[in-house]
């Protein structure tokens, strides 16, 4: 047998095909016979049974972690904005390397640093702006141990 013949085999395996006889009689009478099995063993349950107890105590502790990870998420959203302004204005004001090509780059730096603390007295809740503060005076720090190495 070669691929031609499996591939001729496959096609017509495709073709509908009718049962020899007919399977929803029988399909429902199964469905019928385990209905009637399951009826007396399964008596509802009110509303005192562990089981109910058990799935309210799931949801309740669910929705207590749900509460604690929000509360987590909303306290440290909160707290970049809570920083006092002081530590932001001590940071590097009119700081000029003596290299020519670090000075450019502290330059903009600094007029960066100073546009971003402007942006924060607008808006003071904005946790992206405080990102931006810090990864700025992160880079003027950065900058200035370029200045050390460099001598």
């Amino acid at each position: 047998m070669n691929e031609f013949e499996w591939r001729r085999q496959l096609r017509d395996l495709r073709q509908p095909l009718t049962p020899q006889r007919d399977l929803w009689v029988s399909i429902d009478a199964a469905l019928d016979d385990t209905t009637l099995a399951r009826a007396p063993a399964m008596p509802p349950t009110p509303l005192h049974q562990p089981r109910h107890r058990q799935r309210w105590l799931v949801a309740a502790g669910l929705a207590a972690s749900l509460l604690l990870v929000g509360g987590i998420g909303w306290h440290r959203l909160q707290a970049p904005a809570t920083r006092s302004m002081a530590g932001v204005a001590s940071s590097s004001a009119g700081w000029k390397p003596a290299d020519p090509r670090l000075a450019g780059a502290a330059i903009e730096l600094d007029a960066a640093r100073m546009e971003l603390q402007l942006a924060i007295q607008q808006a003071p809740d904005s946790a992206a702006l405080q990102r931006l503060l810090s990864r700025t005076q992160l880079q003027q720090t950065q900058l200035r141990q370029l200045t050390d190495q460099a001598g």
